[in-house]
């Protein structure tokens, strides 16, 4: 089982940066891929990025390459999204989520559904 906790979120203008982060806990941690999702208000569920922390293998979700960055920190057992250049559109509540990395295809990393624990999610806001 895998416990999770999102920090960061806030309110910023478009164009600003923003960082999550997701605190892990729990046994066999590299057994699962660990993703970031966002929800925003009528819409479903949407898989951000992630990683697989079998391997360090990142994913991202096309609207997001090259601004958003997934990492990690050992020490710390937690999980970072880096957000830069936000735009209004990226305005929801994120999430992180643990599934098992053996029970996922690759293909569906990004799916809200392969995730089995999640965190109970932080707002961004981005508006001028």
């Amino acid at each position: 089982q895998v416990q999770l906790v999102e920090s960061g979120g806030g309110l910023v203008q478009p164009g600003n940066s923003l960082r999550l982060s997701c605190a892990i806990s729990g046994s066999r941690l590299n057994y699962y891929v660990i993703g970031w999702f966002r929800q925003a208000p009528g819409k479903e569920r949407e898989g951000v990025s992630c990683i697989n922390l079998s391997d360090d293998k990142t994913y991202y979700a096309d609207s997001v390459k090259g601004r958003f960055t997934v990492s990690r920190d050992n020490a710390r057992n937690t999980i970072y999204l880096q957000m830069n250049n936000l735009k209004p559109e990226d305005t929801a509540v994120y999430s992180c989520g643990a599934g098992v990395e053996g029970l996922i295809a690759a293909m569906n990393f990004l799916k809200p559904s392969e995730y089995s624990y999640w965190g109970q999610g932080t707002q961004v806001t981005v508006s001028s």
